[in-house]
């Protein structure tokens, strides 16, 4: 079974003469280890697909299955508990926790799925060096850039080592060093443990990052 699976999904948004239609009857299957980048431009339905994905939004008509779970028909706190365990999400905003340092708010998501405390240590010290912010660990989020508060969550959503990678513009506010940083530390996470990964992206840098591309228009899927 494949970790991502969305078959005929038709999402909407607004109701009665306001509705619109955001995702059009689309297909994508994810298996392990690969690495599909979602373009698109903007209005095409990425985010929407990738919220349908992680089971925060269900859709209208159509299968989605997460770790071969049947994500519709679950209530929705099953539906969180297993978004947290197998999934690593990475919004276009960082949303951190205010009142946490940068460290801190790495191995929060971690415990958050049953870490130790120390491997949760460990492997956030990990992520933080490999993405360029050892140095910032101790600092909190009111102290760190746009780009580096992206980065920090992209840490976030790796922690735990997740078989699924949900990301949204991951690289959209980096420079180009930040950028392939960002990129390297997800593929090799992909690479290393059979991590399925989906990036929504409109940065051309990413292409050689990606096993393959599915492009999204007017929410349908105009090539895989």
């Amino acid at each position: 079974m494949k970790p991502v699976v969305l078959r005929d999904v038709v999402q909407t948004r607004g109701r009665g003469h306001r509705m619109v239609t955001v995702l059009r009857g689309v297909s994508l299957e994810v298996g392990r280890g690969e690495r599909v980048l979602l373009q698109g431009p903007s209005g095409s339905g990425k985010t929407t697909l990738l919220a349908v994905a992680a089971g925060m939004l269900t859709p209208r008509q159509g299968v989605v299955l997460l770790a071969g779970c049947s994500l519709p028909s679950l209530p929705r706190s099953e539906r969180s508990r297993l978004r947290a365990a197998h999934v690593g999400f990475v919004f276009q905003r960082a949303n951190l926790l205010s009142g946490l340092t940068v460290l801190e708010n790495v191995m929060l998501a971690g415990r958050l799925v049953g870490m130790s405390g120390r491997d949760a240590t460990g492997r956030a010290r990990e992520l933080l060096e490999r993405l360029d912010l050892g140095h910032l660990s101790d600092r909190y989020p009111r102290e760190l850039s746009g780009g580096e508060e992206q980065r920090v969550a992209v840490a976030r959503a790796l922690v735990h080592r997740p078989p699924v990678v949900l990301a949204d513009e991951p690289t959209g506010n980096l420079d180009r060093e930040a950028g392939l940083s960002v990129a390297r530390t997800i593929e090799e996470l992909s690479v290393s443990t059979g991590s399925a990964v989906v990036v929504a992206t409109h940065d051309r840098r990413l292409a050689t990052f990606a096993t393959r591309r599915v492009r999204l228009q007017d929410g349908q899927q105009i090539e895989d």
